[in-house]
Protein backbone atom coordinates (compact mmCIF):
# COMPACT_ATOMS: atom_id res chain seq x y z
CA UNK A 1 0.00 0.00 0.00
CA UNK A 2 1.50 3.54 -0.81
CA UNK A 3 2.90 5.77 1.60
CA UNK A 4 2.71 9.52 1.91
CA UNK A 5 5.00 11.63 4.52
CA UNK A 6 3.59 13.76 6.81
CA UNK A 7 3.92 17.52 6.03
CA UNK A 8 8.12 18.07 6.51
CA UNK A 9 8.22 15.48 9.19
CA UNK A 10 10.03 11.35 9.08
CA UNK A 11 6.35 10.19 9.75
CA UNK A 12 4.93 8.19 6.86
CA UNK A 13 1.41 7.47 6.85
CA UNK A 14 -0.39 4.36 4.20
CA UNK A 15 -2.71 5.84 2.05
CA UNK A 16 -5.84 3.70 4.09
CA UNK A 17 -5.53 4.09 8.15
CA UNK A 18 -7.56 2.08 10.68
CA UNK A 19 -10.03 4.44 12.49
CA UNK A 20 -10.56 2.39 15.59
CA UNK A 21 -13.36 3.95 17.34
CA UNK A 22 -15.82 1.33 16.10
CA UNK A 23 -13.70 -1.74 18.24
CA UNK A 24 -14.28 0.19 21.27
CA UNK A 25 -18.34 -0.43 21.18
CA UNK A 26 -19.10 2.53 18.81
CA UNK A 27 -22.85 2.44 19.08
CA UNK A 28 -22.88 -1.47 19.72
CA UNK A 29 -21.14 -3.68 21.49
CA UNK A 30 -17.53 -5.66 19.84
CA UNK A 31 -16.54 -8.65 21.28
CA UNK A 32 -12.48 -8.52 22.22
CA UNK A 33 -11.90 -11.28 19.55
CA UNK A 34 -13.61 -9.60 17.06
CA UNK A 35 -12.21 -6.47 17.93
CA UNK A 36 -8.23 -8.52 17.91
CA UNK A 37 -9.05 -9.80 14.47
CA UNK A 38 -9.92 -6.60 12.65
CA UNK A 39 -6.46 -5.03 14.04
CA UNK A 40 -4.63 -8.17 13.11
CA UNK A 41 -6.29 -8.34 9.66
CA UNK A 42 -5.42 -4.94 9.41
CA UNK A 43 -1.67 -4.77 10.19
CA UNK A 44 -1.20 -8.04 7.60
CA UNK A 45 -3.29 -6.54 4.77
CA UNK A 46 -0.24 -3.80 4.56
CA UNK A 47 -2.42 -1.08 6.55
CA UNK A 48 0.01 0.39 8.73
CA UNK A 49 -1.46 3.89 10.28
CA UNK A 50 -3.94 3.50 13.07
CA UNK A 51 -5.81 6.36 15.29
CA UNK A 52 -7.54 6.46 18.47
CA UNK A 53 -8.25 8.52 20.98
CA UNK A 54 -9.11 8.91 24.93
CA UNK A 55 -13.24 9.69 23.59
CA UNK A 56 -13.52 6.51 21.88
CA UNK A 57 -14.70 3.72 24.25
CA UNK A 58 -13.55 6.04 27.36
CA UNK A 59 -9.88 4.49 26.66
CA UNK A 60 -11.50 1.40 25.25
CA UNK A 61 -9.94 2.21 21.79
CA UNK A 62 -6.59 2.34 23.01
CA UNK A 63 -6.45 -0.79 25.39
CA UNK A 64 -7.95 -2.92 22.37
CA UNK A 65 -5.71 -1.11 19.66
CA UNK A 66 -2.16 -1.57 21.85
CA UNK A 67 -3.08 -4.75 23.07
CA UNK A 68 -2.90 -5.86 19.53
CA UNK A 69 0.02 -3.28 18.25
CA UNK A 70 1.96 -4.15 20.88
CA UNK A 71 3.08 -7.15 19.92
CA UNK A 72 4.25 -6.34 16.30
CA UNK A 73 7.59 -4.36 15.68
CA UNK A 74 7.35 -1.30 16.73
CA UNK A 75 8.68 -0.15 12.81
CA UNK A 76 5.69 -1.50 11.08
CA UNK A 77 3.07 0.70 12.27
CA UNK A 78 2.55 4.55 13.03
CA UNK A 79 -0.11 5.33 15.69
CA UNK A 80 -1.86 8.33 16.29
CA UNK A 81 -3.91 9.48 19.27
CA UNK A 82 -5.45 12.71 20.57
CA UNK A 83 -5.73 15.14 23.41
CA UNK A 84 -8.42 17.41 24.75
CA UNK A 85 -10.52 15.32 26.63
CA UNK A 86 -9.14 13.75 30.24
CA UNK A 87 -10.88 10.65 31.73
CA UNK A 88 -11.87 10.82 35.25
CA UNK A 89 -14.04 8.94 37.41
CA UNK A 90 -17.37 9.77 36.47
CA UNK A 91 -19.92 11.15 40.09
CA UNK A 92 -22.92 10.75 37.92
CA UNK A 93 -22.90 7.18 36.51
CA UNK A 94 -25.96 5.98 34.35
CA UNK A 95 -24.96 2.90 33.80
CA UNK A 96 -23.83 3.35 30.05
CA UNK A 97 -22.17 5.71 28.17
CA UNK A 98 -24.29 5.30 24.94
CA UNK A 99 -26.67 8.05 25.08
CA UNK A 100 -23.81 10.59 26.18
CA UNK A 101 -20.79 9.13 24.44
CA UNK A 102 -22.62 7.03 21.70
CA UNK A 103 -20.35 3.92 23.21
CA UNK A 104 -22.14 0.66 24.31
CA UNK A 105 -20.41 0.53 27.39
CA UNK A 106 -20.35 1.49 30.82
CA UNK A 107 -19.92 5.07 31.80
CA UNK A 108 -17.54 4.41 34.89
CA UNK A 109 -15.39 7.41 33.38
CA UNK A 110 -16.66 10.85 31.91
CA UNK A 111 -14.38 13.05 29.71
CA UNK A 112 -13.68 16.64 30.76
CA UNK A 113 -12.35 18.98 28.42
CA UNK A 114 -8.72 20.73 28.94
CA UNK A 115 -6.53 21.79 25.88
CA UNK A 116 -3.93 22.94 29.00
CA UNK A 117 -0.43 22.53 29.01
CA UNK A 118 -0.40 20.23 31.41
CA UNK A 119 -3.95 18.85 30.33
CA UNK A 120 -2.19 17.90 26.97
CA UNK A 121 0.67 16.19 28.88
CA UNK A 122 -1.67 14.39 31.12
CA UNK A 123 -3.51 13.15 28.39
CA UNK A 124 -0.96 12.06 26.46
CA UNK A 125 0.74 9.99 29.67
CA UNK A 126 -2.53 8.32 29.84
CA UNK A 127 -2.56 7.24 26.37
CA UNK A 128 0.94 6.02 26.37
CA UNK A 129 -0.12 3.58 29.58
CA UNK A 130 -3.48 2.47 27.72
CA UNK A 131 -1.71 1.83 24.60
CA UNK A 132 1.14 0.08 26.64
CA UNK A 133 3.55 1.76 24.20
CA UNK A 134 7.06 4.10 25.31
CA UNK A 135 5.84 6.20 22.31
CA UNK A 136 3.02 7.39 19.14
CA UNK A 137 3.69 9.25 16.35
CA UNK A 138 0.95 11.56 15.91
CA UNK A 139 -0.81 13.12 18.27
CA UNK A 140 -4.06 15.41 16.65
CA UNK A 141 -5.56 17.99 19.28
CA UNK A 142 -8.92 16.76 19.67
CA UNK A 143 -12.05 18.63 18.66
CA UNK A 144 -11.38 22.09 20.00
CA UNK A 145 -13.81 24.29 17.70
CA UNK A 146 -15.52 25.34 21.30
CA UNK A 147 -11.59 26.40 23.11
CA UNK A 148 -10.19 27.79 20.15
CA UNK A 149 -7.57 30.09 22.03
CA UNK A 150 -6.48 28.00 24.60
CA UNK A 151 -6.13 25.49 21.77
CA UNK A 152 -3.48 28.15 19.93
CA UNK A 153 -2.35 29.48 22.48
CA UNK A 154 -1.29 26.18 25.19
CA UNK A 155 -2.38 22.75 23.45
CA UNK A 156 -0.63 23.08 20.19
CA UNK A 157 2.64 24.36 21.34
CA UNK A 158 2.50 21.97 24.24
CA UNK A 159 2.67 19.63 21.19
CA UNK A 160 5.44 21.46 19.46
CA UNK A 161 7.61 20.88 22.13
CA UNK A 162 6.83 17.29 22.40
CA UNK A 163 7.54 17.05 18.80
CA UNK A 164 10.68 18.86 19.01
CA UNK A 165 12.07 17.12 21.57
CA UNK A 166 11.59 13.94 20.20
CA UNK A 167 8.72 12.53 21.95
CA UNK A 168 5.98 12.47 19.28
CA UNK A 169 6.79 12.55 15.22
CA UNK A 170 3.95 14.70 13.87
CA UNK A 171 1.41 17.54 15.32
CA UNK A 172 -1.74 18.41 14.17
CA UNK A 173 -5.35 18.67 15.21
CA UNK A 174 -8.62 16.92 14.16
CA UNK A 175 -12.49 18.04 13.72
CA UNK A 176 -15.12 18.14 11.55
CA UNK A 177 -15.33 22.00 11.22
CA UNK A 178 -13.39 23.66 8.61
CA UNK A 179 -12.91 27.26 10.47
CA UNK A 180 -11.55 26.55 13.34
CA UNK A 181 -8.71 24.59 11.45
CA UNK A 182 -8.16 27.28 9.07
CA UNK A 183 -7.47 29.67 11.94
CA UNK A 184 -4.98 26.17 13.57
CA UNK A 185 -2.85 26.21 9.79
CA UNK A 186 -2.50 29.66 10.10
CA UNK A 187 -1.49 30.31 13.45
CA UNK A 188 0.14 27.14 14.16
CA UNK A 189 2.99 25.14 13.30
CA UNK A 190 0.85 22.08 12.79
CA UNK A 191 2.44 19.02 10.13
CA UNK A 192 -1.17 17.32 9.74
CA UNK A 193 -4.59 18.03 9.73
CA UNK A 194 -7.59 15.65 10.33
CA UNK A 195 -10.79 17.35 9.07
CA UNK A 196 -13.73 14.25 9.62
CA UNK A 197 -16.90 14.77 6.84
CA UNK A 198 -15.57 17.88 5.40
CA UNK A 199 -13.46 16.92 2.42
CA UNK A 200 -15.52 13.29 0.90
CA UNK A 201 -16.71 12.12 -2.25
CA UNK A 202 -20.12 14.30 -1.35
CA UNK A 203 -18.89 16.59 0.97
CA UNK A 204 -16.08 19.10 -1.03
CA UNK A 205 -16.65 22.44 1.94
CA UNK A 206 -13.18 21.96 3.20
CA UNK A 207 -11.62 22.60 -0.34
CA UNK A 208 -10.08 26.09 0.67
CA UNK A 209 -8.87 24.89 3.48
CA UNK A 210 -7.02 21.52 2.49
CA UNK A 211 -5.59 23.71 -1.16
CA UNK A 212 -4.62 26.19 2.11
CA UNK A 213 -2.67 23.35 3.62
CA UNK A 214 -1.24 22.74 0.38
CA UNK A 215 0.41 26.02 -0.28
CA UNK A 216 1.70 25.78 3.20
CA UNK A 217 3.26 22.16 3.60
CA UNK A 218 0.69 20.79 6.02
CA UNK A 219 -0.81 17.22 5.09
CA UNK A 220 -4.41 16.70 5.74
CA UNK A 221 -5.93 13.68 6.90
CA UNK A 222 -9.36 12.86 5.60
CA UNK A 223 -11.56 10.91 8.37
CA UNK A 224 -15.22 9.44 7.98
CA UNK A 225 -15.12 9.30 4.31
CA UNK A 226 -18.15 7.54 4.16
CA UNK A 227 -20.27 10.57 5.93
CA UNK A 228 -21.50 8.64 8.93
CA UNK A 229 -23.07 5.61 6.73
CA UNK A 230 -24.46 7.60 3.82
CA UNK A 231 -21.62 6.55 1.71
CA UNK A 232 -20.74 3.24 2.90
CA UNK A 233 -22.49 0.89 0.87
CA UNK A 234 -23.45 0.35 -2.59
CA UNK A 235 -27.25 1.04 -2.53
CA UNK A 236 -28.15 4.33 -0.58
CA UNK A 237 -31.23 3.05 1.61
CA UNK A 238 -34.23 5.22 2.63
CA UNK A 239 -32.79 5.80 5.87
CA UNK A 240 -29.20 6.59 5.41
CA UNK A 241 -27.46 8.79 8.13
CA UNK A 242 -25.38 11.88 7.57
CA UNK A 243 -23.21 13.54 9.85
CA UNK A 244 -24.78 10.75 12.48
CA UNK A 245 -28.94 11.83 11.19
CA UNK A 246 -31.07 11.24 9.35
CA UNK A 247 -30.22 12.45 5.71
CA UNK A 248 -32.52 14.72 4.24
CA UNK A 249 -33.97 13.89 0.52
CA UNK A 250 -31.83 15.59 -1.53
CA UNK A 251 -28.86 13.91 0.51
CA UNK A 252 -30.25 10.64 -0.56
CA UNK A 253 -30.63 11.59 -3.79
CA UNK A 254 -27.58 13.05 -4.53
CA UNK A 255 -25.67 10.02 -2.98
CA UNK A 256 -27.76 7.75 -5.30
CA UNK A 257 -26.86 9.96 -8.50
CA UNK A 258 -23.17 9.33 -7.36
CA UNK A 259 -23.91 5.09 -6.73
CA UNK A 260 -25.54 4.68 -10.08
CA UNK A 261 -22.42 6.70 -12.31
CA UNK A 262 -20.51 4.27 -9.90
CA UNK A 263 -22.43 1.28 -11.24
CA UNK A 264 -22.01 2.50 -15.24
CA UNK A 265 -18.75 2.57 -14.91
CA UNK A 266 -18.42 -0.71 -13.23
CA UNK A 267 -17.07 0.93 -9.89
CA UNK A 268 -18.62 1.01 -5.76
CA UNK A 269 -19.46 3.96 -4.22
CA UNK A 270 -17.55 3.23 -0.97
CA UNK A 271 -14.69 2.32 -3.28
CA UNK A 272 -14.79 5.96 -5.08
CA UNK A 273 -15.63 7.44 -1.38
CA UNK A 274 -12.31 5.78 -0.04
CA UNK A 275 -10.18 7.29 -2.81
CA UNK A 276 -11.82 10.42 -3.63
CA UNK A 277 -10.22 12.54 -0.96
CA UNK A 278 -6.93 11.19 -2.02
CA UNK A 279 -7.10 12.92 -5.14
CA UNK A 280 -5.66 16.24 -3.82
CA UNK A 281 -2.13 16.20 -3.51
CA UNK A 282 -2.20 17.67 0.12
CA UNK A 283 -3.87 14.55 1.20
CA UNK A 284 -1.52 11.65 2.55
CA UNK A 285 -4.22 9.46 4.34
CA UNK A 286 -7.78 8.51 4.18
CA UNK A 287 -9.07 7.11 7.94
CA UNK A 288 -12.35 4.55 8.00
CA UNK A 289 -13.60 3.36 10.98
CA UNK A 290 -13.22 -0.39 10.89
CA UNK A 291 -15.09 -2.68 13.00
CA UNK A 292 -14.13 -6.36 11.73
CA UNK A 293 -11.66 -8.20 9.50
CA UNK A 294 -14.54 -8.29 7.17
CA UNK A 295 -14.50 -4.51 6.78
CA UNK A 296 -11.31 -4.59 6.94
CA UNK A 297 -10.65 -6.71 3.64
CA UNK A 298 -13.27 -5.12 2.19
CA UNK A 299 -11.76 -1.42 2.41
CA UNK A 300 -8.33 -2.27 1.43
CA UNK A 301 -9.84 -4.19 -1.63
CA UNK A 302 -11.77 -1.18 -2.76
CA UNK A 303 -8.75 1.56 -1.99
CA UNK A 304 -6.15 -0.60 -4.11
CA UNK A 305 -9.24 -1.13 -7.04
CA UNK A 306 -8.25 1.63 -9.42
CA UNK A 307 -11.55 3.96 -9.87
CA UNK A 308 -11.58 4.57 -13.92
CA UNK A 309 -10.27 8.08 -14.93
CA UNK A 310 -13.22 8.89 -16.62
CA UNK A 311 -15.96 8.54 -14.00
CA UNK A 312 -14.36 11.13 -11.76
CA UNK A 313 -15.39 14.66 -13.31
CA UNK A 314 -18.57 12.86 -13.73
CA UNK A 315 -19.08 12.49 -9.76
CA UNK A 316 -17.93 15.76 -9.27
CA UNK A 317 -20.68 17.53 -11.19
CA UNK A 318 -23.51 15.83 -9.38
CA UNK A 319 -21.55 17.37 -6.13
CA UNK A 320 -19.97 20.88 -7.47
CA UNK A 321 -22.11 23.72 -6.21
CA UNK A 322 -24.88 25.39 -7.93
Amino acid sequence: MRRHRLGRTAVEVTELGFGAAPIANLYSAVDPETAERAVRAAAEAGIGYFDTAPHYGLGLSERRLGAVLSTLPRDSFVISTKVGRLLVPNPERTGSDLESGGFDLPDDLTRVRDYSRDGVRRSLEASLERLGLDRVDIVYVHDPEDSMDQAVGEAVPALAELRDQGVIGAIGAGMNYVEPLTRIVAETDVDVIMVAGRWTLLDRSAESLVDRCAERGVSVVSAAPFNSGMLARTEVADDATFDYSRAAPELIGRARRLAALCREHGAELPQAALQAPLRHPAVAAVVAGLGNADEVAAAVERIERPVPDALWPLLDQVVAPA
